[in-house]
């Protein structure tokens, strides 16, 4: 009954058995902790960032853009004072532009609100755009010493495992157990350092495929090892159904200028740029497309010609599987609705657009 309760519960596993794995996260995060550069410093706003850009990012990738970031804008002040349309280019290619749309509001909102210092307050961190518990704790624990867990894919891995837990991690109250767990586990000495290296051991050590069981520090004391649940955990009730959606974009030029648009709304790619785009429930031919309202408003009667049409490779994203083509089409003159939407073709550059047509500029030198 005991052993039950505990495998399936991680409220039975508080208060946790002395020693908790504090002691050898702490020892093998002194041998094979990453030397990063937020981690060399107290700055809050650059600890910040290196979360916002982390999360559904590697670390690899995600380098090259926090070091990017840190010399445009070297403190929040600066990125407060940048417009938007700046901050997504400079984004542009991480993908989950919400997080860059939400990092130019907090960062507008410490300087507003906050008299351009980042607040100290776990709760203040928190009231901040596109800050969540994981974040703000991240951010509070390695900048001010504050005594909380993090919990992210890393610790549910490394938790669900050393104490062989198949309580669904993608439900509410998983969440709140896995929550109440990792604060029982941490550390409060040292908060910061405890949080980097059950992540980094996570990231590792306890990796999702093929982790380094032979030579964990806590093999002894993982119970899925034991029981042969490791490929197991963490458990999940299910995953979210994928949708298709079906893009034909109209790359329509007239001399030396192209039509672009801005997505709003909140759909996927929110702020970024795109050519105008008609979305039908399935795949559409040139013709059918033609007889479409939108179309017609582009491009009227006028003796428009098409050079090409390109069949991108499929685009996935988390929820959606994108199917786009790319019609290229030159007109001698602009309709009235085109004519707003037209900006110089050699300033495409300029301008954030999704990785999706990222890839088709540089493919085809445009």
């Amino acid at each position: 009954m005991t052993s039950s309760r505990r495998r399936n519960d991680p409220a039975a596993t508080s208060p946790a058995p002395q020693p908790t794995i504090a002691p050898f996260l702490l020892e093998w995060y002194d041998l094979h902790g990453r030397d990063l550069p937020w981690r060399r410093t107290l700055d809050p706003y650059r600890i910040w960032l290196s979360e916002v850009i982390l999360q559904q990012t590697r670390v690899a990738q995600g380098m090259e853009y926090y070091l990017r970031f840190t010399e445009r804008w070297p403190h929040v002040d600066a990125l407060a004072a940048a417009t938007q349309d700046e901050v997504l280019k400079l984004w542009q290619g991480l993908g989950y532009y919400s997080r860059a749309r939400n990092l130019h509001a907090a960062a507008k909102r410490v300087a507003e609100f906050f008299g351009g210092e980042f607040p100290k307050e776990l709760a203040a961190v928190r009231s901040l755009p596109g800050i969540g518990d994981y974040t703000a704790a991240a951010i509070c624990s390695a900048a001010y010493d504050t005594p909380c867990a993090v919990v992210d894919g890393n610790v549910y891995r490394v938790l669900s495992r050393v104490f062989d837990l198949d309580v669904p991690i993608d439900t509410a109250a998983g969440r709140k157990a896995f929550a109440r767990l990792a604060q029982s586990q941490l550390d409060t000495s040292q908060p910061g350092r405890y949080n980097q290296a059950i992540m980094d051991f996570g990231a590792l050590q306890c990796t999702p495929a093929q982790p380094r069981c032979s030579d964990c520090p806590l093999a002894g004391r993982c119970l899925a090892l034991a029981a042969g649940t490791i490929a197991e955990r963490p458990a999940k009730q299910g995953r979210p159904k994928v949708s298709d959606r079906w893009f034909s974009y109209l790359h329509i030029t007239c001399g030396d200028r192209t039509l672009l648009c801005r997505r709003d709304g909140r759909d996927i790619w929110q702020g970024l740029y795109e050519f105008p785009m008609i979305e039908t429930e399935g795949p559409a031919d040139l013709r059918t497309l033609a007889t479409l309202p939108r179309f017609r408003e582009l491009l009227g009667d006028e003796a428009w010609h098409l050079q090409r049409s390109i069949e991108m490779p499929r685009h996935q994203l988390s929820h959606r599987t994108i199917h786009a083509t790319i019609h290229r089409i030159s007109t001698p003159a602009l309709m009235p609705a085109a004519e707003p939407l037209a900006v110089a073709t050699d300033s495409l550059g300029d301008y954030a657009v999704p990785k999706l047509l990222e890839r088709y500029l540089i493919k085809y030198q445009i």
